[in-house]
């Protein structure tokens, strides 16, 4: 297998020498950018297989870096994985990186254990190439598992790989309630249980592409898909 690269787009010298120091000696070939525009030119330019991206950034923020990126992969239809890093821990903010195509994140402080765990998870689910499968119709939502597509009444939702995932496992077991943790698991690859905050977030970005009608929450459970087969 070819090298893995890696976008690392942080403006602060210390932490971008540290990550892209434990990246490399993960087995990355890691590039830098440490301005928004920087970072959208690096990853048209090299079309990395994952970006690390900071959320403060000179020239335009992460959240715009994250917004022109995932229009750009998408639009190839090679949507890439983004771990965002941020010194906020607002869930308004959270909420908002996952609407723009993050598909995790980390706060900082953190550890490089951690990102560098979270990295080849994101890469994991990147690579899972199962043969195509039939279209998955619940009421109103076709999944084309061949085109990693979703519809709604017919209408296309743009989804991160994370949120696709997601959907997926749900749709594949729908109407069956899904502990928190099992999802973190299954989806995130994480063995520990105290990142449930994530799946919540990662279901309210479901509930806002797609309709706050399909998934049911069951309170201090999990969730389950509700829509019936068509």
């Amino acid at each position: 297998m070819s090298e893995r690269r890696v976008l690392v787009v942080e403006d602060d010298p210390t932490i971008a020498g540290s990550v892209i120091a434990r990246l490399r000696a993960e087995g990355f070939a890691v590039a830098h950018a440490g301005t928004g525009p920087a970072a959208v030119d690096a990853a048209e330019r090299i079309k990395p297989d994952l970006v690390v991206l900071d959320l403060m950034l000179p020239g335009f923020d992460g959240l715009e870096v994250c917004r022109q990126i995932h229009r750009q992969t998408w639009q190839a239809g090679r949507p890439v994985p983004v771990l965002m890093l941020t010194a906020r821990d607002d869930e308004n903010d959270l909420l908002v990186g996952l609407a723009v195509g993050a598909d995790d994140y980390l706060t900082k402080p953190f550890s490089l254990r951690v990102l560098a765990a979270r990295v080849h998870a994101l890469l994991r689910r990147a690579e899972r190439t199962a043969a195509p499968e039939a279209p998955i119709k619940l009421g109103p939502l076709e999944i084309i598992r061949s085109e990693r597509r979703v519809r709604r009444d017919g209408a296309e939702a743009h989804l991160t790989p994370t949120e696709y995932d997601l959907l997926v496992y749900l749709a594949e077991r729908h109407r069956s309630v899904l502990p928190r943790e099992r999802l973190l698991a299954e989806i995130w690859g994480w063995a520990e249980g105290y990142g449930t905050r994530t799946v919540d977030s990662h279901i309210k970005a479901l509930r806002r592409k797609l309709g706050a009608d399909l998934i049911r929450t069951v309170h201090g459970v999990g969730y389950a898909l509700e829509a019936e087969p068509a």
